[in-house]
């Protein structure tokens, strides 16, 4: 047995049996840890219950110190955590130390947040309060492409809120959760915390157990289809952090030299795995070439490799299955585009793929139209503005997107068209836990980070007096 433990009522134990861990770079075992069975997610359900009854009555003032010192806890182990998400998720050291330098901050400021009671009515009649009670157990679901910032969006507002939590980690990258599971053991009462492993069985135990008052999910969208489906069952509340496919317009009036590293930047962070990242350019005709030219020579530049070498700048897909899938993207866009940098999968070991420039396609394609989660971009060209608009909406996502131009007017007005959650103007994938964030159409469902995200794990309340 590893010395990774499940957290389940306060206690670190074993799970009932055991499953390896890949390190994506060198397609090694680099650890083994728990696997949670059903019967230990049930009772880790029943402890979170158990615990919600004195946790909820608990001064929002010790939560809060609660959820600091876990901020405190994490960033004294900053580098031992880095350096284990880059062995189990791939990423080069400089962004994991980032993501756990960001977790900090998340659990700090969110924390910060305040739930107060609002007066609504009070006269001769009647006085109106409206109160924000906590839901009660939270289970909250983890992608694999942050698995130690997505646990700060989730967990610091639902015990602000006081509720209480089941965490289940992705398959692939369990490990740094289990070892904060290991600082919340220190910090939090028995119960409040719960960590359970799975190989993907346990999310519909998770999301249809009765027990269960909201489920906070970040993943694809077929997967939080899914887990809409089962929240049904009992009308779990639901927060959905879905698939995007987010475009990048590219009006004529930039400078392609100035403006490509910052698209090239926002497509391939975390090798092009991120909810957020730039999936597809639309850029008009007048700079077409130019741009593409230029998106070129820095994918050409780029140092793929193991995450934990110096210098390296993009590091393996996470897991096999998504190699594989990101496999297909290529074959795609070699049959309906012109790759013109990358498309290279190294023989070597790891699940390495060069981060790839594909231009001469267009909409109506598998490259442009569905979401690659890797490092391929898709450069598609335009003549009228308002027929790259069309087509950027046309997508069954709008998680976020882009526009790029030196006219700021034309650009938020542009921005303000776009069905998107999020659009960001002259750069892409910045946000900030004071920043709220969610997806429109097929994106999500729900509001994460600052004071909209607090709410989101509260049930409204109205007390409503006679005078």
């Amino acid at each position: 047995m590893s010395d990774y433990k499940l957290l389940i009522g306060g206690k670190l134990v074993d799970g009932d049996s055991t499953m390896d861990v890949i390190n994506p770079a060198t397609e090694e075992v680099l650890a083994t840890c728990p696997r949670g069975s059903e019967r230990q997610l049930n009772e880790a359900v029943a402890a979170a219950k158990a615990a919600f009854k004195s946790w909820r009555k608990v001064p929002m003032d010790e939560r809060r110190a609660g959820v600091m010192k876990l901020a405190d806890a994490l960033e004294a182990r900053l580098d031992e955590f880095a350096r284990l998400l880059t062995q189990e998720q791939g990423k080069p050291l400089a962004e994991s130390t980032a993501e756990i330098a960001y977790t900090a901050a998340f659990l700090r400021y969110l924390a910060s947040l305040n739930l107060e009671n609002r007066l609504i009515e009070d006269n001769d009649n009647r006085r109106v309060e409206m109160r924000r009670k906590p839901l009660g157990v939270v289970g909250c679901i983890i992608p694999w492409n942050f698995p130690v910032l997505i646990v700060a969006f989730k967990a610091p507002v639902a015990l602000l809120a006081g509720n209480t939590l089941v965490i289940k980690p992705a398959p692939t990258t369990p490990l740094t959760t289990l070892r904060m599971g290991e600082l919340m053991a220190e910090i939090f009462p028995a119960g409040v915390v719960n960590i359970v492993t799975d190989q993907n069985d346990l999310g519909g135990v998770l999301t249809t157990h009765p027990d269960v008052a909201k489920i906070s999910f970040t993943g694809s969208t077929e997967t939080g289809k899914k887990v809409m489906a089962s929240a049904a069952s009992s009308i779990k509340r639901i927060t959905l952090e879905l698939g995007g496919n987010d475009a990048a317009i590219v009006l004529p009036d930039v400078d392609p030299k100035v403006v490509a590293p910052g698209i090239f930047g926002g497509a391939t962070m975390n090798a092009g795995q991120v909810c957020l990242a730039v999936k597809r350019v639309y850029a008009h005709e007048s700079i077409y070439d130019e741009l593409c030219s230029e998106l070129a020579k820095l994918a050409d530049a780029a140092v793929v490799d193991d995450g934990l070498k110096q210098g390296a700048q993009i590091g393996p897909l996470q897991n096999k299955m998504q190699y594989e899938k990101v496999k297909g993207f290529l074959e795609d866009a070699r049959a309906n585009g012109t790759i013109i940098a990358g498309g290279v999968v190294e023989d070597r070991p790891g699940y390495f793929i060069r981060p790839t420039i594909v231009r001469d396609v267009s909409d109506g394609t598998k490259i442009v139209d569905e979401e690659q989660f890797g490092p391929i971009l898709p450069v598609i060209k335009f003549s009228d503005v308002d027929d790259a608009l069309e087509r950027a909406n046309a997508s069954p996502w709008g998680l976020g997107g882009s526009v790029w131009s030196n006219d700021r007017d034309a650009a938020y007005e542009l921005a303000c068209e776009i069905d998107s959650g999020t659009v960001w103007i002259n750069k892409h994938l910045d946000f900030g836990p004071n920043i709220p964030f969610g997806g429109a159409k097929q994106s999500g469902i729900g509001v994460e980070f600052a004071e909209e995200g607090l709410h989101e794990f509260t049930q409204i309340q109205v007390i409503n007096e006679a005078r």
